[in-house]
């Protein structure tokens, strides 16, 4: 059996049968069980027929690969792509190439090839295997093929099936038809194959200018699927790209390379979402056509589309989303509002939480909303029992016992401690968090009512609360400023009524109320994010999506946490108790300065 690792973890066993969960699952075991790709050949690295055949029997059960174009940062979309081509891949003992679709020099940047390598890895995949014991790394640039790709188009052009058009691009755009008109024949079509090979030499060479001609596939002016009509397949772009330099001054169009990508990868199942379906007939008539002239090596790959991801008060629009940066509306690329995966990285979100939301969506050829709060279910459940617990007071009004120095002594602190983990795993015993209780304390502002309303149980004079981990006591009043704001609150300890002693339960009360020590609570700066849109939809239908930012997408505030949230890592994940789920900002949380991020609260508030 071979040994194959196409995503950081183990592969499962190659030989057991996959239950067909979704149908790309059903058509890779029908693939597996008919030996499709059997007879493939791996050379060791992409390249042609002649290079494959010359290689070994390919190891790899199956190929698939996940293409991003380098000119922007990945968003949450990208991400069930990720996981679906790099699971596939690890679950059928094969590999995932990890490819960049780079054909289009001037939006691309190295910035993003860095963000995006960046961004598969913390989702938790890579790009190697390990075959028979022999690591090799499936990183690949569709640059790197432009040479096989010039040869490809030449070769089409000297089996008639290419030629140069030198319409204007308006002239193409009139000639293309419609869904019920045919397209009309280029005046250009008829040139013989040495003129359109002496054409299209004089496009390598710079001596056209940009938009002056383009070679286009001669398939079907008449073909009711538009994409058959003659597409255009090189284009002359006179730009510095970022991997090739100044090499080319013509680019081939994303249609003509992928395919081309695919095969020179040997890839078997080449997974795309749903606005390529109509692009399938040419995907296929392209690399039919380059084996039969006896460049690539049969079996070719095929062409499957899923649904892609649609999720509520999102959007994925990698211009729009460039506009919120350019325009300020936002921080950059990893603002904690913005759904590109820098950005739930940084708001809190974790590898585990995105992959078992990409599980649980499914995989599906029907388009559908999927409610945000389904991502922040699945938040909830990856760090119930992993986030440490601790008190965080987010609007503080001081507390004062006006009775402690007489019960427990003039300047006394008293050592109080919870559990860190409710529900440990199993065998293990949860951490502790200590923290002292003393004559002040910072409490939330909501959990004191002068005149309480109707069924109100926290503190109001009268009333009895416990200090969740310390005593009971009782409120006796409050003070007020000149604008009568509450600024201070009052009330006596009852003695021997500490959490986890017998006396405990001498005293019922109502409620327990969270709280931060004024002798070791910490003070720090909190984010309170919430979604960057109020509608679900911000850009359906033709909608401006900024006239529906959310205004209090983000509140920051100066709280006081409890010490044990003080010492935080930058990227360590809390649950503020009775608030929900925050996480030490990996950039802005520093030692002395502390800085936490609402992740979600503890329940959906989007009813």
């Amino acid at each position: 059996m071979t040994d194959a690792t196409a995503s950081g973890t183990p592969a499962a066993d190659s030989d057991a049968p996959h239950k067909p969960t979704n149908f790309l699952r059903g058509i890779i075991d029908r693939d597996l069980e008919q030996g499709t790709y059997a007879s493939r050949r791996w050379g060791g690295s992409p390249g042609d027929a002649a290079h494959h055949e010359a290689g070994q029997p390919d190891p790899a059960k199956i190929r698939t690969r996940f293409p991003p174009e380098p000119n922007g940062y990945l968003h949450v979309g990208h991400a069930k792509s990720i996981c679906l081509n790099f699971g596939l891949a690890r679950d059928y003992g094969g590999v995932c190439h990890m490819r960049f679709d780079d054909t289009n020099p001037e939006k691309e940047e190295q910035e993003y090839v860095d963000a995006i390598l960046d961004a598969v890895k913390w989702l938790g995949f890579d790009w190697d295997s390990h075959f028979n014991g022999q690591p090799e790394t499936h990183l690949y640039y569709a640059s790197n093929y432009f040479d096989f790709m010039y040869r490809a188009a030449e070769a089409l052009i000297t089996a008639g099936l290419a030629y140069v058009d030198e319409q204007t691009p308006e002239e193409m755009k009139k000639n293309r038809g419609d869904f019920t008109t045919p397209g009309t024949d280029s005046p250009f079509r008829s040139r013989t194959p040495d003129e359109n090979l002496a054409r299209f030499r004089e496009m390598r060479d710079g001596k056209l200018a940009d938009g002056a001609a383009v070679l286009r596939a001669k398939i079907d002016m008449a073909s009711p699927n538009i994409n058959m009509r003659d597409p255009a397949i090189y284009r002359i772009k006179k730009a510095t790209h970022h991997n090739t330099g100044d090499a080319w001054c013509i680019y081939p169009m994303y249609t003509f390379a992928h395919p081309i990508e695919d095969a020179l990868e040997q890839i078997t199942h080449s997974i795309c979402t749903l606005e390529f379906e109509d692009q399938r007939p040419f995907y296929d008539w392209l690399l039919e056509n380059l084996a039969r002239l006896g460049l690539l090596k049969q079996p070719n790959p095929k062409q499957y589309e899923f649904a892609r991801l649609n999720l509520t008060y999102v959007i994925t629009s990698k211009r729009k989303l460039k506009a919120l940066v350019d325009e300020g509306v936002v921080t950059g690329w990893d603002d904690p509002r913005m759904p590109t995966i820098v950005g739930l990285r940084r708001r809190g979100y974790t590898p585990e939480a995105i992959q078992l939301f990409c599980e649980r969506i499914g995989v599906s050829k029907s388009d559908s909303w999927i409610d945000y709060s389904t991502l922040d279910i699945a938040l909830r459940d990856d760090l119930e029992n992993k986030a440490h617990r601790g008190m965080a007071v987010l609007d503080p009004v001081k507390l004062v016992l006006t009775n402690w120095d007489e019960v427990m002594g003039a300047g006394h602190l008293e050592p109080c401690a919870l559990p860190a983990l409710p529900h440990p795993p199993e065998g293990t015993e949860s951490p502790v968090r200590h923290f002292k209780l003393g004559r002040e304390a910072w409490i939330e502002r909501e959990d004191f009512e002068e005149v309480p309303p109707k069924g109100y149980k926290r503190l109001f004079p009268g009333n009895k609360v416990r200090l969740k981990g310390g005593y009971v006591i009782e409120c006796s009043g409050c003070t007020k400023d000149a604008d009568g704001r509450v600024t201070e609150v009052q009330a006596t300890v009852v003695p021997d009524t500490k959490s986890g002693t017998p006396g405990a339960d001498s005293v019922k009360v109502k409620a327990a109320i969270t709280w931060v020590g004024a002798a070791d609570g910490v003070e720090a700066e909190i984010r309170l994010y919430d979604r960057l849109f109020t509608d679900p939809h911000p850009d359906a239908g033709g909608k401006d999506f900024k006239a529906s930012l959310n205004p209090e997408s983000v509140k920051v505030v100066k709280g006081y946490v409890e010490p044990s949230l003080a010492a935080a890592q930058p990227d360590q994940k809390f649950q503020f108790e009775r608030f929900g789920y925050f996480v030490a900002d990996r950039l802005d949380h520093a030692p002395g300065q502390p800085v936490f991020n609402k992740i979600t609260g503890l329940k959906d508030s989007w009813k």
